[in-house]
């Protein structure tokens, strides 16, 4: 299991990246190869985290792109700058 962390700072609204995330990006993640999970964390004061759960570590790196290609078109305007990324390989994985 292969995870993308990506942190965004300053987003001028969260609320509304986070509306057009789950309407248009979730459909388009969901339908990638090795899709586990995704995930979207309002962090407040204008800081957002999303994640990105797949089966091989292309598809986890190649989200990356999405998202990057997918902010640029449809939030650029809330989004003024690059997001933080970490991404590997899940080391410890834990479930309830």
């Amino acid at each position: 299991m292969y995870i993308s962390v990506r942190r965004y700072n300053n987003v001028r609204s969260v609320r509304t990246v986070m509306g057009r995330i789950e309407a248009s990006f979730v459909p388009l993640v969901r339908q990638s190869p090795g899709f586990i999970a995704y995930y979207a964390v309002d962090g407040g004061g204008g800081t957002m985290a999303t994640i990105s759960i797949f089966s091989t570590e292309r598809m986890a790196l190649e989200s990356n792109e999405k998202a990057a290609a997918w902010m640029a078109e449809n939030a650029a305007e809330l989004q003024p700058e690059p997001p933080e990324i970490v991404a590997g390989k899940a080391e410890i994985a834990s479930r309830a």
